[in-house]
């Protein structure tokens, strides 16, 4: 008899973005992996635990603490055939390195005619709730949504932690790929073999008729917890993960409150200028008449994020507020 079907395994959110890596490696000479502390120490988030040993120090290379010298690097490198990935520790870093960014990989193809694609890849930490406390906590996303040239994916789950770096790699736009540490520990199933993820489209993470829960990252658990809550409240909350935010999928949105007449919209970012601002916005421009009630916002407070533990709980979206903005749509008279 023949070998059955190979069963999925247990593992982490960390551990399924080195298994990303580690089949990329493995499949084209020509990607490798930089950044500060990827390689000897294994990544300052454990996620390329490992790799320098398989790999060599050619394609797992530790860099100077210099934002904008190593992305700089990597965009001459993409530029010269190579297929980089570069990871910068945590998303407030990339400030730093902001001028090579906006400046040189999101503008070379188009100032070129389209005679310089950028294929490059930069995977960053983002993300609060771990007592980092201002500096570290930022969820800077929508940041850069709004830079046309360049792609921006959100990994919530466990398999497009490990499928999107595949076809992000494929791009010839540069990716952004924003990692919430508040996931690289989520455990869950995966297969041998990473399923292909659809950089082009949000997903339905659970189906429902009364109220559209719209989010992203880091967030979609607490969604998820909600529309649980709200479930055992006999109210069917739909879950929209949105997982690319430039471009966004304004269909799969516009479809959802379509069945739902109702959206709030979860963003960890700050309220003034959001991802979720302009999520509310298209669906005010596409959908106003599809709507029974005005969108909900749930997003961080507007401070620098606190150190104490329970001032950083009340300054981010909680599972409580989402609950409360659903009941605030679902029951408007």
């Amino acid at each position: 008899m023949g070998a059955g079907p190979a069963k999925e395994s247990k593992t982490t959110y960390r551990e399924a973005l080195r298994e990303a890596l580690r089949d990329a490696l493995r499949a084209d000479d020509r990607v490798f992996l930089m950044g500060e502390d990827v390689g000897r120490y294994g990544g300052c988030f454990g996620v390329s635990l490992g790799l320098l040993e398989e790999f060599g120090p050619d394609r797992i290379r530790d860099t100077p603490l210099s934002e904008s010298a190593f992305v700089g690097a990597g965009i001459g490198a993409a530029l010269a055939g190579m297929r980089p990935i570069v990871e910068i520790m945590t998303v407030n870093f990339s400030l730093l390195a902001l001028d090579q960014i906006l400046n040189n990989a999101a503008t070379l193809l188009h100032m070129s005619g389209g005679q310089l694609p950028v294929p490059l890849v930069i995977r960053m930490t983002t993300g609060a709730g771990r007592q980092l406390a201002a500096q570290h906590s930022h969820s800077l996303e929508g940041w850069y949504a709004h830079i046309p040239g360049i792609r921006v994916v959100a990994p919530a789950t466990i398999e497009d932690a490990r499928g999107m770096l595949d076809p992000a790699l494929a791009d010839p736009d540069p990716v952004l790929i924003f990692e919430h540490g508040g996931l690289y520990n989520l455990p869950g199933d995966l297969g041998p073999v990473a399923a292909p993820v659809d950089l082009d489209h949000a997903a339905i993470r659970r189906p429902g008729t009364d109220v559209s829960l719209i989010t992203y990252g880091g967030s979609l658990p607490k969604v998820l917890g909600a529309a649980d809550e709200l479930a055992a409240q006999d109210i069917s909350a739909e879950v929209v993960d949105l997982r690319t935010l430039r471009p966004l999928d304004g269909e799969t949105v516009a479809s959802s409150v379509a069945r739902t007449h109702r959206a709030v919209v979860v963003d960890e970012g700050w309220r003034t200028g959001s991802l979720a601002a302009e999520v509310s916005a298209r669906i005010a421009e596409e959908s106003l008449y599809e709507l029974d009630a005005p969108v909900e916002r749930v997003c961080s407070a507007e401070c620098p994020m606190p150190y104490a533990r329970r001032l950083e709980e009340a300054a981010l979206p909680r599972t409580a507020d989402i609950v409360a903005a659903a009941h605030r749509a679902v029951d408007r008279p």
